[in-house]
């Protein structure tokens, strides 16, 4: 009846509250330790009374540092960091059993095919074009609406002109959107998170209503015969963009053609003659975008050339190891005939 008055075995008063499964079978003490959440403080030894006050100065900083690393490797080797992130249980559980986990999508990768991998590489750059056009159509929503109110309760010669006036300004809203977008290197990578992209999203809008702002104020300082205001680049802050130049009823630019910038002045004749007519009819601040957008696209088509050709040389190296190794396949044969 020893234990009703808070003593063990030891003689110690309310030293067993420290150890609750001091008492219990070895076997059974391990397996609670290994798969209970609630982790129990065993009665241990007093720490050693070396501290970093009671050693000399040059000791002190040693003894710091070497404490610092042992912390940090127990850390490190703790069952809870071995733990993946898909686990329900971070505190370490069951990490005997996720030690054996490989992801989906790693498995996936182990197991394509070569020409697997090369339609993944092009279906990206693809299905991030369709993400541009996707994420401009939800910047240009106000206007889908405008158009929507229209043909809805709109007046009777706004709906017999189909609406045309709502129709050029979402087709031009949509249009810069998109150019902002790639300016601002939407196409540049594929494995960047979410929130990225988003970020990216929310900037171009902002971009393009700064600049329907800016043109608002150009067309206000000309009706009161003002000096036109310049206003720094959308695109580069640091510089200063030019006047905007008088339309034609058109709408289109009636300034003389410019060349292309020193960077795409190096392309092939074919490739150049279609990005001016891409520039075509476009005003300065207009085209000032539309080069940066060209600009960016080129370099996403490299990235993905670049992406093409190392699964290539991928391939051929792997090739050539089994073909040292005596295992070539009768698919590498073939492809060595047709010089693949």
């Amino acid at each position: 009846m020893g234990w009703l008055w808070g003593s063990n075995k030891d003689g110690a008063s309310g030293t067993s509250g420290n150890d609750p499964l001091k008492d219990l079978d070895p076997s059974l003490r391990a397996f609670l330790e290994k798969e209970s959440p609630v982790k129990y403080k065993t009665a241990e030894a007093p720490p050693s009374t070396l501290t970093s006050r009671s050693l000399p100065p040059q000791l002190a900083s040693e003894y710091a540092e070497a404490s610092t690393q042992t912390s940090t490797q127990q850390a490190t080797n703790s069952p809870a960091a071995k733990v993946p992130s898909e686990s329900a249980y971070p505190d370490g559980r069951y990490a005997h059993i996720w030690s054996t986990y490989k992801r989906l999508s790693d498995i996936e990768n182990a197991t394509k095919s070569d020409q697997e991998k090369l339609l993944d590489v092009l279906n990206g750059f693809k299905e991030r074009k369709a993400q541009i056009g996707r994420a401009a159509l939800e910047n240009c929503a106000e206007e889908q609406w405008a158009i929507s109110e229209c043909y809805r309760s709109g007046k009777v010669m706004d709906r017999l002109r189909l609406c045309h006036a709502e129709n050029q300004c979402f087709e031009r809203c949509y249009n810069m959107q998109a150019r902002f977008l790639k300016a601002l290197g939407y196409l540049s990578n594929y494995d960047r998170p979410p929130e990225v992209d988003e970020q990216i999203q929310m900037h171009a809008d902002t971009l393009y209503h700064r600049m329907l702002d800016q043109e608002r104020m150009v067309e206000e300082a000309k009706s009161a015969g003002l000096p036109i205001p310049t206003f720094p680049s959308l695109i580069s802050p640091h510089r200063q963009s030019a006047v905007t130049p008088v339309k034609d009823h058109s709408g289109k630019d009636s300034s003389v053609e410019q060349p292309l910038p020193g960077d795409l002045e190096e392309l092939k004749p074919k490739v150049k003659a279609q990005l001016r007519e891409r520039l075509k009819g476009l005003s300065a601040e207009e085209r000032e975008i539309e080069e940066k957008a060209m600009a960016m696209e080129i370099a996403a088509g490299e990235i993905v050339g670049k992406q093409i050709t190392e699964l290539y040389e991928e391939t051929g190296n792997a090739k050539r190891l089994r073909k040292d190794q005596g295992k070539e396949t009768f698919a590498d044969r073939v492809g060595t005939w047709f010089g693949w």
